[in-house]
Parts: C-alpha cells; sequence; structure tokens
C-alpha cells in the first residue's frame, strides 16, 4: 500500500488537468500544496496580495481559455478573494480558489482563523463546495475545473481543512482523473438561424453588438465575416477584438446613433446589462435575436424577440451560411455611411487632443502615443474611471481576449493584476497597463512579484494627482476640504527602480513615445510615470 497526502493529490490533479501555473499568497494550511505544486513542475506566483493573485489567475484563465487556479491560505486569506470570485463570476471569467480552512475536530471552540469560508463565498461565486475526504479531492478538483470553465465560466471556490490537506490515504482510494470529456458546442435549432437571417437580411439598419462571451468562444473570425456584409457592430469594453476596430463595419465611435437607430439587432455573447445600458437607448421598435448559452439571458430588461441558446461561434457560422448570396437591404440604405460619418465626426472631437503639445500632458495624447507604441497583437489592460473613459475612446483591440478592463462589475485595481496574469498566459506578447494613479495604487506592491518572478509587464500611470482627475474633489468637497478625491503627485517611478526594473518619469509630451520604446526594450518590470493634467475632462462621445 503507498500512501499519499492530500497535498500531492492536489498538485497531481491539477497537473493532469492542464495547469501549469498557480497564483497565491503563501500561508497555511496550503503551504504543503504549494510545496507539492513546485515538485511536479507547476510554475508557484507567490504574490502580495490574494485579491492581486486571484485577478492575476482569472486573466491568465480567461486567455488560456481554462480556469485559472489561486490557492488561498485560511481566514483572511480567503475572504480576501470574495471580490475576484464576484468579478469572475460576473465578467465570465474562469477561476477556482482552492481555500485552506481550520482543521476539523475542534471547530467551534476557536480554532485559528476559523470561519464558515463557504458561506462567504457562496454569494459571489458559481459553484461552492467543501473537500469531505481527503481521498475525495482529486474529483473534487476535476468538478471544480468544469463548473469554471463550461457553460457561462465564472469562479468557483473549493474548501480545504487543515487536516485533510496533510491527511494520507492509499494512494489506490483517490485515483487522478486524468481525462476530461470531448465537449461538443450547443448547435442552434434551423428554424431560428432561418428567423434572424431573414431579420438582418430585411432590416433597413441592423446592428451587431458583441459581448466577451462572443470572445471566449473565439466567434470573431464568424462575426468579421458578419460585419463583412456591410452591418455595423459594437463590441463592449473586454468583447473587442473579437472584430477587429480597424473593420470598416465597426460602429464604436458612433456607439450612442447606432444603438437608438437601429431597427435590428442581433446580440452576440454579451448581456443586455448596464454595459448596453439595460436596452434603454434603443429604438423602440427594434427587433432583437439574441445569442447566448444562457436561456435565462433571453428574459431582460430588453424586448427579446428570439432568443437562441448555442455557442457564439457556431450560430453565427450558421447565419453566415444562410446570408452568403443573399442580398441585404441595409446596402442600399445607407445606414453604414451614416454611421461612418458620425465616427468621423465624434474622432474629429478628440483629434486635436490626440496630438496636444500641452503640460502637464493631456490624456488623450498620452493614450494615443501609447498606441503607436505597441504591436498591433499586445494585450492591454486599463484600469481607472477617467483612464479608462479615454482609452475606450482611443486604444483599438485586433484580436480576441486581448483586453482587460473594470468589466461587468467596474471593479478597480484589476489592472496591474490582469496584466501580470496576462503576461505569463502569453509571454511573447507585449502586455501594457495603462492606469490611473489611484487604480495602480490598488497593486502597486505588485512590481516587485513582476520582478522577482521575471514578468516583464510595462505599465503606464496618468498621474494626475487624483481620482478622475480633481473634477471629484473640485465638484463634492468645498475648497477649504482636505485632499480627499486628490492625492499627491508622487513620484511612482521609484516604486520599480527599488526592485531593479526600468523607470521613468515624463512630463514633456515628445517624450512619451521614445520612453514607450526604452521600456518595451528593457525586458524587465518597466513604470512610465506620466505627469497628466489633473483639471482634463473627457472630451467627445463614441465609445461606452
Amino acid at each position: 500500500m503507498t500512501e499519499i497526502s492530500g497535498a500531492t493529490l492536489v498538485a497531481r490533479q491539477l497537473q493532469a488537468s492542464g495547469i501549469d501555473t498557480v497564483f497565491t499568497v503563501l500561508g497555511g494550511p496550503m503551504i504543503d500544496v504549494l510545496a507539492e505544486a513546485n515538485n511536479h513542475g507547476i510554475r508557484v506566483i507567490n504574490c502580495r496580495h490574494e485579491m492581486n493573485a486571484a485577478f492575476a489567475a482569472s486573466a491568465w484563465g480567461y486567455l488560456n481559455q481554462k480556469p485559472g487556479v489561486m490557492i488561498a491560505a485560511s481566514g483572511p486569506g480567503m475572504t480576501n478573494t470574495v471580490t475576484p470570485l464576484y468579478v469572475a463570476t460576473q465578467s465570465a471569467m474562469p477561476l477556482i480558489v482552492l481555500g485552506g480552512s481550520a482543521a476539523e475536530g475542534r471547530l467551534g471552540f476557536g480554532a485559528f482563523q476559523e470561519i464558515d469560508q463557504t458561506s462567504f463565498a457562496n454569494p459571489a461565486a458559481k459553484w461552492v463546495q467543501r473537500v469531505d475526504t481527503t481521498a475525495h479531492i482529486p474529483e473534487l478538483i476535476y468538478l471544480a475545473m468544469s463548473k469554471a470553465q463550461y457553460g457561462r465560466p465564472g469562479g468557483v471556490y473549493l474548501d480545504f481543512p487543515g487536516n485533510l490537506v496533510s491527511q494520507r490515504v492509499d494512494e489506490m482510494n483517490a485515483p487522478i482523473r486524468e481525462k476530461a470529456p470531448e465537449v461538443s458546442h450547443a448547435y442552434p435549432d434551423s428554424e431560428s438561424i432561418e428567423r434572424v437571417t431573414e431579420m438582418l437580411t430585411s432590416a433597413d439598419r441592423p446592428l451587431v453588438m458583441i459581448g466577451k462571451g462572443a470572445a471566449w468562444a473565439d466567434a470573431g473570425l464568424a462575426l468579421t465575416r458578419l460585419a463583412d456584409f456591410g452591418i455595423p457592430f459594437i463590441s463592449s469594453p473586454m468583447g473587442r477584438g473579437a472584430v477587429p476596430d480597424d473593420h470598416a463595419s465597426n460602429a464604436g465611435a458612433a456607439r450612442t446613433t447606432a444603438m437608438a437607430g437601429a431597427d435590428a439587432i442581433l446580440m452576440v455573447g454579451a448581456r443586455f446589462n448596464w454595459i448596453f445600458q439595460m436596452g434603454e437607448r434603443l429604438n423602440q421598435n427594434v427587433r432583437i435575436a439574441h445569442i447566448d448559452l444562457e436561456p435565462e439571458e433571453f428574459h431582460s430588461a430588453a424586448q427579446i424577440e428570439i432568443g437562441i441558446t448555442a455557442d457564439c461561434r457556431v450560430a453565427v457560422e450558421l447565419v453566415n451560411e444562410k446570408l452568403a448570396g443573399r442580398e441585404l437591404r441595409v446596402n442600399s440604405t445607407g445606414w453604414l455611411s451614416e454611421i461612418r460619418s458620425k465616427s468621423s465626426e465624434n474622432e474629429a472631437s478628440i483629434a486635436e487632443q490626440m496630438t496636444s503639445d500641452q503640460q502637464p500632458i493631456n490624456h488623450y495624447r498620452l493614450v494615443a502615443d501609447v498606441r503607436d507604441s505597441i504591436e498591433r497583437d499586445a494585450i492591454v489592460a486599463e484600469d481607472g474611471e477617467f483612464t479608462m473613459g479615454v482609452m475606450r475612446q482611443v486604444m483599438p483591440t485586433y484580436l480576441s481576449r486581448h483586453r482587460f478592463g473594470a468589466g461587468t462589475t467596474g471593479c478597480m485595481g484589476t489592472g496591474l493584476p490582469y496584466a501580470l496574469g496576462a503576461k505569463l498566459a502569453q509571454p511573447d506578447r507585449q502586455v501594457v497597463a495603462v492606469l490611473g494613479d489611484y487604480s495602480f495604487g490598488a497593486a502597486a506592491m505588485e512590481v516587485e512579484t513582476c520582478a522577482r518572478m521575471d514578468i516583464p509587464v510595462v505599465i503606464v500611470v496618468s498621474n494626475n494627482a487624483g481620482i478622475a482627475a480633481h473634477t471629484i474633489q473640485d465638484r463634492s468637497f468645498p475648497s477649504d476640504a482636505p485632499p480627499i478625491a486628490a492625492l499627491l503627485p508622487i513620484d511612482y517611478e521609484h516604486m520599480v527602480e527599488m526592485v531593479g526594473g526600468y523607470a521613468e518619469r515624463v512630463t514633456d509630451p515628445k517624450e512619451i513615445r521614445p520612453a514607450m520604446q526604452r521600456a518595451l526594450a528593457s525586458g524587465k518590470i518597466s513604470l512610465l510615470n506620466i505627469v497628466t493634467d489633473p483639471k482634463a475632462r473627457r472630451r467627445g462621445t463614441g465609445y461606452l
């Protein structure tokens, strides 16, 4: 009889499930799990805060299309993961948190860090379970992998009483689940596809709305072909890139016009939540078809006519087959020309800002110069209310799952950890995090993690010394109030210098591009502290 510990079972099942990287903040009772993961060739990324570790795991999983795994210590270590579990579940990103908890046997008497951790996880996660015996560890991890990844992806929590981690069992009684099933894609019925095709063919002003679910389903090529028919499209912030932003049918810069004017909408892998204004800005008589894996989404604030439960890629490919050879009415109504005209007008409203030589630096100039410094396939994370607003107007995306933002929950502080996880998932891609100074501060010590683990992310801090520039401070507080929304204009570059990375402070807009090139070429964790206008306001219209 060969005995094996619960910690070893965790490592072996993760390895069998194709997980080669885990994220953590080191702590009991999961230290043995991390040691065994390392012994089994799994890369262990020890971060500086559990929230950041779980956000990084979410990004790693989203890019790799498999669950990211975060291993948490008990008590506060686990409760710090509740926000990332909530964000992952609402933003449909696959995340598994394996949380250690107080050992069984003396519960109720004040064991170390004793708390009902599953109760904390339940409101935030898609699925929650507690390990009941050491022998069940492999099959419960196997289940967790499926729950996090399939259907609509989300956050999963698996609770590990400390005694079950160290306990040893007969290896024969705890078999590793080596093989996952081959899962076919959900196909729509032909009648629904025909109805959608007829709707798009006969519409004067059709519009396609694209969400991150389409990006997750690798529906980009199918959606690009659909856009090639001359049908305008808009995307959610993290859905951008499924169809490249430079496609001729992109209506993002005329988003309001497109939504208000459309007489037929095909929603693909998105939800009528706040990102699409709950459908409240749509034409009153608009016809709506919706493709989603979850039929419950077809009953929303918007009035859905046709709901198609199917894989986004499969359904759009079938629509394309039906549209081939048909004469679409949109090609004779001038709808796309109207969209392009409005897009050009909106883009012209910010063009001067993007070339401004003002000091402190204009935010639009900052983002435009970062945009022009990076490769087409770069992965970009954006964070900070004002920064994200400008980024959505200026920064394009050309590939699926290559843009990370606050997502459905609007959570701040995600930008740097998302970039960290993204770089580990795609080490050959440029990864750039464009962050407001407040957002950078939320996860700033992860620069040490990047330096220690050789994760060469480029961080661009828009340092306007405040939250949403000074507009909140000036608007919401009296002139003699202490700096509540305003921040100190500190030298953030020193935080990366202290860990041996590359850093610059930039005050002249002409130095942004050269500084970007030096940072990208350094091969190190890098930070550019860009001093931007604290009194600036967002200009123009267009992207959400």
